[in-house]
């Protein structure tokens, strides 16, 4: 799955990137410092399962720190949205076009009020107009890709007997929608008018992109922005900034610091600018609990998408692999996937050949139907 990172110029969506990937991003107080999209692999947190089998993991594509495991996920950092991107405007659809991959976005804002709808720094601006025009510009970016292929797929459902579920599927196959997404967003509805095709856009759009509210530079707002909105909005207080300088300490060996936690420890004396520094981002995470980085990648993987960890394994008896490295692997998942579905995400051949499955934890065998759940571990039986 891939997180597209979103928002207005200069409100700190690079600043978010490269504190939850480390990856070396272009930071600079300006319109537009990001000109191609920024991959990079952030990092889901979840509890590792060898905190409940009491075992010590030996993680391959992941991560484990203090019984904390921290499995990759793409994200995507484009370039600063403003507003009639999609007719142009700024860099326009070069970003958009950007985000088409994308399984959710986490919008960053500047809840201070402090940078205006072009991304320059103001005084007093209402962040909520960003949170409408953002939604507004990719409702209508939505609109405009349909929109395009309308006549095609109205006339091949009118004058062929086409079905109109799959021509649409067909017109917004690019935009990692499934059928189950254009079905739920289309309803009863016929399509008989642009009132009624922009209604199920923007229904679609909400149903297969879902837009996370992250609500940055909290430790600045005076107005009490983030207080005001939160009644109207689910948002996310944020301070990419003290995360990322949190990162770039622990890295140093000045705290000692793990993403997601509510306090870090000082391994190191410090100078009066340090520790100035390390009291101010101390404050704040006392103040909102979280610098809320962690908290908006956890959101969208296991609320948003609706994902589960599991592990998958060779011995069930040992938790482990063939070459005894203890829940070597945490895959992402679906909360409705099956042994079965694990078993093509390990390998095709195995998913092809796939035979039953263990329970690891009870030692119990489980069907084809079974639905996994969080932290299973699971022994797939195949044929060789």
């Amino acid at each position: 799955m891939k997180i597209g990172v979103v928002g207005k110029p200069n409100v700190g969506k690079s600043t978010f990137f490269k504190a939850t990937t480390l990856a070396n991003v272009q930071i600079a107080n300006y319109p537009f410092t990001t000109i191609n999209p920024n991959i990079g692999m952030g990092y889901v947190r979840t509890d590792c399962a060898c905190k409940e089998l009491d075992v010590k993991c030996n993680p391959r594509n992941s991560v484990c720190i203090n019984q904390q495991r921290f499995v990759p996920v793409e994200l995507i950092d484009v370039a600063g949205l403003v507003p009639d991107a999609h007719l142009g405007k700024g860099l326009g659809n070069q970003f958009l076009d950007d985000l088409r991959n994308a399984d959710v976005l986490i919008h960053v804002i500047d809840i201070s009020g402090t940078t205006n709808d072009k991304g320059e720094e103001t005084e007093n601006y209402d962040p909520e107009n960003d949170i409408k025009f953002l939604e507004t510009e990719i409702n209508l970016w939505f609109y405009d890709i349909i929109k395009r292929n309308w006549n095609k797929i109205s006339g091949k459902v009118k004058y062929e007997g086409s079905d109109l579920l799959k021509g649409i599927v067909s017109a917004v196959s690019g935009l990692s929608i499934s059928e189950h997404d254009v079905k739920s967003a289309l309803g009863d509805m016929t399509l008989k008018n642009d009132d009624e095709l922009k209604e199920f856009v923007f229904k679609l759009r909400e149903i297969s992109k879902k837009i996370l509210l992250f609500g940055n530079k909290i430790d600045k707002d005076k107005d009490k922005n983030f207080e005001r909105l939160s009644e109207k909005y689910d948002i996310i207080p944020g301070f990419a900034d003290g995360e990322l300088a949190l990162h770039l300490a622990t890295k140093s060996g000045i705290i000692d610091y793990l993403p997601g936690d509510n306090d870090f420890k000082i391994l190191k004396n410090l100078n009066s600018c340090q520790e100035k520094a390390i009291n101010f981002i101390r404050d704040n995470l006392q103040k909102h609990g979280r610098t809320g980085v962690q908290s908006a990648i956890n959101k969208c993987i296991f609320e948003i998408l609706h994902y589960i960890v599991v592990y998958p394994v060779e011995d069930e008896n040992k938790f482990s692999d063939s070459k005894g490295n203890v829940l070597p692997d945490a895959r992402i998942v679906r909360n409705d996937s099956t042994p079965v579905d694990l078993a093509y995400m390990v390998h095709t051949d195995i998913g092809k050949n796939f035979i039953t499955a263990v329970n690891c934890k009870t030692k119990r065998n489980i069907g084809k139907n079974y639905v996994l759940k969080n932290n299973d571990v699971i022994k797939i039986v195949a044929n060789k």
